[in-house]
Parts: C-alpha cells; sequence; structure tokens
C-alpha cells in the first residue's frame, strides 16, 4: 500500500477535546494536487470537532481550500476558494451489515459518509482528503470561459434551440 499524502490518525478511545484543527503542510499539499489532477492546493485546512454515537466517532467541522488549475476551456490557470462541511462516521470494521448486491436498502443520513476502519486508529485526514476531491470540478470554467467561447464561435445548448419548431424555423429561413 503507497502512503497517503494526508495522513492524521485519531484513537477513538482517546478522541481529542474540542475541535481539532488540521493544516496541509506544503509536501502534502504538492502531493494531494497530483493525486487530484490540479495544478496546485495553496492551502488546506479543517476544524473538526468529534461525539461518539452507537459505536460509532462522528467528526463534523469545516474544511476550506485553496485550489489552483487550469480553465476546462481556456487552458489557462485559475484560483478559487473552497469551503464544505465535513460530517463524517467512523465505524469499527465489519461492524456494517452485509447486503445481498441484488438487495434493496433505504439510507438515511446517518449512512452517509461512512467509513470504516482497522485497529486502533482511524484516519481523519485521508477523510479530508477524499472530501476534498469531491469538491474539486474538473471541468471548472475559469474567468475567460466565456470570452473564449464567443471568440471560437461556439454557441452553447442553451442559446441554440433545438426541436421541431426550431427545424422548420431553419427550413423556412434557408427559403
Amino acid at each position: 500500500m503507497s502512503e497517503l499524502e494526508l495522513s492524521r490518525l485519531v484513537k477513538p478511545r482517546a478522541l481529542p477535546a474540542g475541535e481539532l484543527a488540521i493544516e496541509a503542510n506544503e509536501a502534502e499539499r504538492a502531493a494531494l494536487a497530483r493525486r487530484f489532477g490540479v495544478t496546485s492546493i495553496k492551502a488546506l485546512t479543517a476544524t473538526v470537532g468529534f461525539d461518539t454515537k452507537d459505536g460509532a466517532v462522528l467528526a463534523n467541522g469545516r474544511l476550506k481550500a485553496t485550489i489552483e488549475q487550469p480553465c476546462a476551456i481556456t487552458r489557462d490557470n485559475f484560483t478559487y476558494e473552497v469551503e464544505e462541511p465535513l460530517t463524517l462516521r467512523f465505524v469499527p470494521s465489519g461492524s456494517t451489515p452485509d447486503y445481498a448486491p441484488d438487495e434493496e436498502i433505504e439510507l438515511d443520513t446517518e449512512d452517509l459518509d461512512e467509513i470504516e476502519y482497522e485497529g486502533e486508529t482511524l484516519d481523519l485526514g485521508e477523510a479530508i482528503a477524499q472530501t476534498l476531491a469531491l469538491a474539486i470540478d474538473p471541468y471548472r470554467e475559469g474567468p475567460g470561459a466565456d470570452e473564449a467561447r464567443e471568440s471560437a464561435g461556439i454557441v452553447s445548448d442553451e442559446d441554440t434551440p433545438s426541436g421541431p419548431l426550431a427545424e422548420a424555423l431553419a427550413a423556412l429561413r434557408k427559403d
């Protein structure tokens, strides 16, 4: 197994009191940027508070990051801020029920973002990294995207009428 870019181990039996502040260092941010395919991660912080319920560790807080990535249209780099809530539920490995592959189940909000851990520690850092990965839009457009489209003569689907009426009008224009 490869070394994780952002690892912050927490012992469920000795949870930190109050909020835990996490800040990724330069090497961690550079490794995460490579992993997520962005130009750079200029800042990455999270604050997390802990609680327990039914044998699970609940981690709630906020993630903040500054991302630099290429525009999906111009390929010019641009920077933007990400701020995401963290709502994670860590459960011991093997504590989740096994379901048949075709069995229909209903999930409630507590079932989402449930992360199994093994042994005496859980990795809060990797959970934060995965939350950041979900917040990064690989097709995000930078400030010059509309101008680049316009200068290239590209019209969006919203600007182009479609359907039978649009086809009939286009045929009339040709005549």
